[in-house]
């Protein structure tokens, strides 16, 4: 009963819009309180203890890795790289756009980062070459939700650390429906461009020497994503490690070989760094802590049985999932969901032989698109926010993004070995 006291508080708190971290904590105090047999310290040391694991420390390296990209220089490089490839197509400063993000998406750590850095940088830009403006938007949002499935992304890091999974595995789980992703959005886009006209922003196909050179410019920050899953696959660092090393490699690059790097800018990246790093651990911290409660309760074993009971197929299972987390990802953070979920749904999992690689990115998948839709959706308000768009524009936009996300969903739900084919070979 107070475990469902609890629930209903915390459903309350995000319906007023609370930040996720003061609403589960208001919660998980609420639990302690109306318990008679619990200690409220108990929680506090559940909320402390939750930020006490080494594996972690990879979330404040490559938070800092996302904010040093955009005073190194790399960003504009991969841009002009992504133009050359693309340009030639219809729609081609949109293709760019989602191939930018396919290409940075993984460094920048973050989808919200993503967004708004590529909806200040592209979107004026592609209103100017006659692009509506909301479409604009929408593919720019679209193409940042590849962020958590590229590695690394900190949502692959968040889930190996609570499924208990390797991260180097989940790194390369990411690499194949991240690149979907990114063919489903160009596709997409060729439909739309030839049905409005939109224009490539090149008149012929690239050269082999204007690839090359494009290639030349930015293979310093190429070069970045092969030292970070090859240096984890290959046993040579950890992935908190590989965090530090990366940030390093940056501001060695920016500095020393770009040469468009200040001492000044690594403050201000230390700034947002500190920023954003605390409110993921303030995240994290409160999360786990309410998912240990419901494990306490016994409320995993609970869904476990409801859900077996209902069916035993696993195709059943996936596909109720997906409803599921694609309707709790137009609520909630898609971290938050993740520490909370996991450990509930797992047991499941295990039991109905479910892939935990495939699993996690089907989970990752679902609460990205779930970023891009009402009435929550936290990369929709940062789309709009910055070009000043109505809800109302950009969802009327949103649909042929959002059908090609959904597409590839069902290709990696439906073809376990999306996900599953690199972490095994």
């Amino acid at each position: 009963m107070n475990v469902a006291i609890a629930c209903g508080i915390l459903l309350a708190c995000f319906a007023i819009n609370l930040p996720v971290f003061i609403g589960v904590l208001t919660a998980i105090l609420s639990y302690f309180f109306l318990a008679n047999d619990a200690s409220p310290i108990i929680a506090v040391q559940r909320v402390v203890g939750a930020g006490e694991n080494i594996t972690l420390l990879a979330i404040p390296f490559f938070v800092m890795l996302g904010h040093l990209l955009n005073h190194t220089g790399i960003t504009r490089r991969m841009l002009r790289l992504a133009e050359v490839l693309t340009g030639h197509f219809a729609g081609g400063l949109a293709h760019a756009n989602v191939l930018l993000s396919t290409m940075m998406g993984g460094m920048s750590a973050s989808n919200l980062a993503d967004c708004a850095m590529l909806t200040k940088m592209l979107v004026p830009e592609m209103e100017r070459l006659g692009y509506n403006k909301a479409y604009s938007a929408a593919v720019t949002a679209a193409g940042s939700l590849i962020t958590p499935i590229i590695p690394p992304g900190i949502a692959l890091i968040i889930y190996g650390y609570v499924a208990d999974v390797s991260i180097g595995k989940m790194f390369m789980a990411g690499v194949i429906p991240g690149i979907l992703c990114c063919v489903a959005l160009m596709i997409s886009i060729v439909i739309v461009a030839k049905k409005r006209n939109y224009k490539p922003i090149r008149t012929q196909a690239p050269t082999p020497g204007e690839v090359w050179v494009a290639f030349k410019e930015c293979f310093w920050g190429l070069l970045l994503v092969i030292v970070i899953i090859g240096g984890i696959r290959m046993g040579v660092f950890t992935p908190s490690e590989a965090g530090a090393i990366a940030v390093v490699y940056a501001i060695i690059v920016g500095m020393f070989v770009y040469k468009e790097m200040k001492f000044s800018d690594i403050k201000v990246a230390l700034m947002e760094t500190a920023r954003s790093t605390a409110g993921i651990m303030l995240i994290i911290m409160a999360c786990s802590a309410f998912a240990w409660l419901l494990t306490w309760e016994q409320v995993a074993q609970g869904v476990a049985v409801a859900l077996t009971t209902f069916s035993k197929n696993p195709w059943v299972f996936l596909l109720m999932l997906n409803v599921l987390l694609l309707i709790l990802g137009m609520f909630i953070e898609g971290n938050a969901a993740i520490i909370v979920l996991v450990p509930l749904l797992m047991p499941t999992v295990r039991e109905l032989g479910i892939d935990q690689i495939q699993f996690g990115i089907i989970m990752i998948l679902n609460l990205a698109i779930g970023c891009l839709t009402p009435p929550m959706g936290t990369v929709m308000f940062i789309s709009t926010q910055i070009t000043g768009l109505s809800v109302r524009e950009f969802v009327k936009e949103m649909w042929p993004s959002f059908w090609a996300l959904m597409i590839t969903l069902a290709l990696v739900t439906i073809f376990p070995s999306i996900s599953t084919f690199l972490p095994n070979y």
